[in-house]
């Protein structure tokens, strides 16, 4: 996140997925050591900004 820019989180997102995505996503964030709506929000990051729709700034 920019160092100007507000650092709150403040927007939530809900999602329903398949009960074998969810574990395979908890089992990534535990080897990550982090939780699941860490890594979950890190693999969107990651995926926009390789795709060109979310500046390198966040």
């Amino acid at each position: 996140m920019a160092k100007d820019k507000d650092t709150t989180r403040t927007a939530p997102i809900a999602i329903r997925t398949f009960p074998e995505v969810k574990a395979a996503a908890e089992k990534a964030a535990a080897a990550d050591g982090r939780t699941l709506s860490q890594w979950v929000e890190r693999a969107l990051i990651a995926r926009l900004k390789s795709d060109g729709l979310l500046s390198d700034e966040v």
